[in-house]
C-alpha cells in the first residue's frame, strides 16, 4: 500500500471515529432532554391528582416564572465549570423549576372537558415541530450563527409582552404571542441544535459530558416552551 493510501485509510478511519462519538455525543444530549420532559410530566401528574396545589402556587405569584429565568441564566456557567454531579444538580433544578411553572396549566386543562386530548394534541404537535427543526438544524451546512444576536433580541420582546399580558389577560394578545413564540422556537430549536453539534470535541469526553448536559438543558427550554404555547393555543381556540 502506498503512502497515499495509507494517509487516506487513516483520514477515513478518524472520520468514522468522529462521526461514531457525535452520534453518540447527541444521543447523550436527547437522553439528558427526555430524562428532563418526563421529570417534567411526572411533576404535572401531581398537579392533575392533587388539584389544591394549583392554588397554592398560583398563590407565588412571579416566584416560579423568576426562578426558571434565574436557573436559566446561571445555570451555563455551572455546567461548564463545576463538576459533572454539579453540571446534572443545576439541570435538574432547572426542570423542577419549570415543573412547578407549567404544572398547574397543564394539570387545569388536563382536568377540564376533553383537556387530556388537548394535552396529548399539544405533545404531539411540539414534538413534531421540534423534531423536524431539530433535524434541520443537525443537518444544515448552512451556518446559523449569525441569527443569534436577533433571537436574543426576539426573545427579550415576547418577554417583555408576555409579562405584560399576565397584568393586561387578553385572550387576543395571548393567542399572538403563542404563535409567534411557536415560530420563534422552532427557529431557536435549529440553531440551538446546530450549535450544540458545533460544541462537541473528539477525544474530550469530560468536556462533551457537560457539552451533552447543556445541550439537554437548552433544548429541553424550547421544547417545554413549544408545548406549553401550543397548548394555549389549542385552550384558546377551543373556547
Amino acid at each position: 500500500m502506498s503512502e497515499t493510501n495509507r494517509l487516506h485509510q487513516r483520514a477515513g478511519t478518524g472520520a468514522l471515529a468522529y462521526d461514531e462519538g457525535l452520534r453518540k455525543y447527541m444521543l447523550g444530549v436527547y437522553n439528558y432532554m427526555a430524562l428532563g420532559i418526563a421529570g417534567t410530566a411526572l411533576i404535572a401528574l401531581a398537579f392533575i391528582q392533587n388539584p389544591q396545589w394549583i392554588a397554592t402556587v398560583g398563590g407565588l405569584g412571579f416566584i416560579p416564572f423568576i426562578g426558571v429565568l434565574a436557573v436559566g441564566w446561571f445555570a451555563p456557567k455551572v455546567i461548564f465549570s463545576g463538576s459533572r454531579q454539579m453540571a446534572f444538580g443545576a439541570y435538574a433544578l432547572y426542570v423542577a423549576l419549570w415543573g412547578v411553572l407549567i404544572g398547574p396549566f397543564v394539570a387545569a386543562t388536563a382536568l377540564g372537558p376533553q383537556g387530556a386530548a388537548d394535552v396529548a394534541l399539544a405533545f404531539f404537535i411540539a414534538a413534531s415541530i421540534f423534531m423536524a427543526m431539530s433535524l434541520y438544524g443537525y443537518t444544515t451546512k448552512k451556518d446559523l450563527s449569525p441569527m443569534a444576536k436577533f433571537l436574543f433580541m426576539a426573545g427579550i420582546g415576547f418577554l417583555v409582552l408576555i409579562v405584560a399580558n399576565f397584568f393586561i389577560q387578553s385572550s387576543g394578545l395571548s393567542f399572538l404571542i403563542s404563535a409567534g413564540v411557536i415560530l420563534y422556537i422552532s427557529a431557536v430549536t435549529a440553531y440551538e441544535t446546530q450549535m450544540i453539534k458545533n460544541l462537541y470535541a473528539d477525544g474530550a469526553t469530560e468536556q462533551n459530558e457537560r457539552a451533552a448536559i447543556f445541550g439537554a438543558f437548552a433544548l429541553y427550554g424550547s421544547f417545554v416552551t413549544l408545548f406549553i404555547h401550543v397548548l394555549n393555543l389549542l385552550g384558546i381556540m377551543r373556547d
